[in-house]
């Protein structure tokens, strides 16, 4: 739907920073839905200020084009790590990976409870498409969870239309039905990714994929990794389970749950940076 430049600013308090300006494709700009939908996901962006959130500074209508300007991560996605661990044929430490998925907690635990600062109202936020390719690390040690294009608000009631990418769907959300849940599913999925390097429920279509989703059956952690704790995979199998009310209540209660398993003295953003620099180079 959209199109990403990075500019710079020119004068004010913003002058010489760079800037991720996110502008709906000129084809679209005649049709109304895509201008409903654009306008939503930065309508809610800009009510969302948090560390671990990638945070739209202005949005507006410029010479027939509608566009918003957000932070710029000068760094790499998640999705982008996990596939240069695999070309390498290098495991992501497991203090990194937890690190991580509490930062992306973090992030979903804000958004899910965010209010409208001007009203104080709840926005009842739920992402719908939480995965490695969303989330980024930047060259400085910045984690930030982005792209609340198909985001939902609750209050504007549910859905029938599957959102986000297929192996990230809960089975709930494969149904269409969305809950804050839906996101939970996601990180599991991605913490999973973080420590194996491979996606816990797999097919050859995505209707493979679902059934397998379905069944929520995936291959250990320990199986795959052995110097993983095995605490984390009775972590992952709450995290997976197919009844909702099973799983972990919130993202707090997720993110309480990794707090034990990792160093902060080894976890840290600068310490990832450091690595991610190493896997793709000071120039790549």
């Amino acid at each position: 739907m959209a199109e990403v430049f990075l500019v710079r600013g020119t004068e004010g308090r913003f002058a010489g920073r760079e800037f991720a300006l996110k502008r709906l494709l000129p084809a679209l700009e005649a049709d109304a839905e895509s201008v409903k939908l654009f306008a939503a996901e930065a309508e809610l962006s800009r009510n969302l200020h948090h560390p671990n959130i990638v945070e739209v500074h202005e949005v507006g209508h410029e010479a027939g084009s509608n566009y918003m300007v957000m932070d710029f991560i000068d760094g790499r996605d998640v999705g982008q790590i996990i596939k240069r661990c695999r070309q390498r044929k290098v495991s992501w430490p497991v203090d990194f990976a937890i690190y991580l998925t509490k930062a992306l907690l973090d992030a979903l635990e804000y958004a899910h409870h965010a209010e409208d600062p001007a009203t104080g109202t709840p926005l009842d936020i739920v992402h719908c498409d939480v995965s490695p390719s969303n989330f980024f690390v930047s060259r400085t040690g910045e984690l930030k969870l982005g792209d609340f294009g198909v985001a939902r608000s609750l209050i504007e009631g549910g859905t029938d239309q599957v959102m986000g990418k297929p192996y990230y769907l809960s089975p709930e959300a494969i149904e269409g039905k969305v809950t804050p849940q839906v996101d939970l599913w996601a990180v599991a999925v991605t913490l999973y990714e973080l420590l194996t390097l491979q996606r816990p429920f797999q097919g050859k279509t995505p209707d493979e994929v679902f059934e397998a989703i379905k069944r929520s059956t995936f291959v250990p952690v320990q199986q795959l990794r052995p110097e993983v704790p095995p605490v984390i995979d009775g972590l992952l199998a709450r995290a997976f389970d197919a009844d909702p009310e099973l799983r972990y209540p919130s993202a707090a209660a997720f993110a309480e749950a990794l707090m034990p398993l990792y160093d902060e003295r080894v976890g840290t953003p600068l310490a990832i940076s450091a690595v991610v620099r190493g896997l793709f180079g000071t120039s790549d």
